[in-house]
This record gives C-alpha cells, structure tokens and sequence, in this order.
C-alpha cells in the first residue's frame, strides 16, 4: 500500500494550487477551499451533471476512476462517496425493509480510501456517522455558528490536526420527530415535509449562495466545514516546512 505524502510546497501566484473535489455535487467543499486559499484552482468530478457546480473545472464521471487516472496531478483531494448507504438508519433501522424490496445502496468508502492512498497525496474522506471512516475529526455546524448541526466526520490521509472544541448545541433541530414538534435555531436540511427546511432555509443555514436545486443543497457539505480544514492543513503543512528548514 502506497501511503500519502507531504507536499513539498505551500499556495504560490507562480503555480496555482491544485486540488480535486470527489464526488462534488454542487461544490460545498469546493466553495470552502476556495475561500481559504487565495488562487486555488478546484477540479470537481461527479458521475451526475452538476450545472451549480462553483469550481474551475468539472468531469461528469466515475470520481475513483478519476482519481486512479488522475489524482497524482493534484496538491490536495477530499472526497465525499455517498452516504445513503453508510449511516446507522440504513443499516440499522431501514435495513430489513431495504432487503425486502430490494433497495441497495454503493459502498465506495473502501475503494474510494484505496484509489486516494495510491496517488501519494494528501486527501480527506468525509463522511456520516455510521460509516467506515476513521474518525479523525467531528466537524459541526454549531462550531461555525450555522443553522445546522450536520455532524460530519472525516478521516485525514498524509497528514493530521487537531480536533477542536465541539460547542453545546443551542437547542432543538426544528420539525416534527415521534409526533412531536419542536421549535429550535436549526433547520433540517434533508427531506421534505414535516418542518423540513426549504430552499431559501438551507441557503441560509448552510451558507450557500449559488445554487437553488433543493436535492442539491441537501446533499451539498457546508463550506464552512472544509475552509476550516484547508485552513488546518495548511497550517500542518507550513509548520513542517518550517522544521524541514
């Protein structure tokens, strides 16, 4: 198994800065690295057509394939493989009435982690709780003051940081759950109905400005979560150079 390595250099205007958003979407946690880093150039690549999609390039296709092809050309990767099929309800829960009407859901954490520590650069896998992700950070939305608490986690390739605090939530997510409803500052920003939230909602509560396909928005990741971790990674990668020096 090859394992990822250290870049060697920091953002420089002379050379852009690459990096691959996996499994895209819209560009959630492309919009978030670009607000860190200054002149960063993001390829997305998704096996849907993402017409939001806010990055420099996109390549509607298979994303491990890609990466397999291709992640060797760029600096940093994160990928987000679908969840459906990872967390505990659909294991748990739903996982009886999935078999028995035949609904199945892509497992592609593995491969996806197997294909990222073969191109040697440093990646992060995001994910939901339930999955096989290492679980070497908890992001969440309180941490960011945002108006959903989306716990996510993500396991960091070729480098680490540390975990920060994780804030006391301020109350309920608002909406209807075991026939009861609760008022609350958070939104739920899955589904519909029920006191989900609507479009403009989750603009707002997730910070993102340029798309309003509501399927979209759901899935998309907030930027918030993936600015703080390019902001992190930069941070590990310059204290290493300096110490190399």
């Amino acid at each position: 198994m090859t394992q990822p390595t250290a870049i060697r250099r920091v953002p420089d205007p002379l050379r852009p800065f690459r990096v691959l958003d996996a499994y895209c979407c819209i560009g959630g946690a492309t919009k978030g690295i670009q607000r860190a880093i200054p002149g960063v150039h993001v390829t997305g690549v998704d096996i849907q057509a993402q017409p939001d999609y806010c990055g420099d390039v996109f390549h509607q296709g298979d994303a491990i394939e890609f990466i397999r092809a291709h992640g060797h050309e760029f600096d940093f990767i994160h990928a987000s493989p679908p969840c459906q099929g990872e967390g505990a309800p659909t294991k748990g829960t739903n996982a009886r009435r999935n078999a028995e009407i035949g609904r199945t859901y892509p497992r592609l954490i593995a491969p996806t982690r197997a294909a990222l520590e073969a191109t040697g650069r440093p990646f992060v896998i995001e994910n939901v709780a339930g999955s096989e992700v290492r679980k070497d950070l908890r992001l969440c939305g309180e941490m960011f003051g945002l108006g959903v608490i989306m716990h996510r986690y993500f396991e960091l390739g070729g480098w680490t940081t540390v975990q920060p605090a994780h804030p006391r939530h301020r109350g309920y997510v608002r909406g209807w759950r075991h026939g009861v409803y609760r008022d609350g500052p958070y939104v739920a920003a899955y589904g519909a109905g029920g006191g989900k939230a609507t479009v403009e909602e989750i603009r707002t509560a997730k910070g993102i400005d340029w798309s309003s396909d509501h399927l979209r928005l759901r899935e998309a990741l907030p930027p918030a979560y993936t600015q703080w971790i390019a902001q992190a990674f930069l941070a590990t990668l310059t204290a290493t150079l300096e110490v190399a020096a």
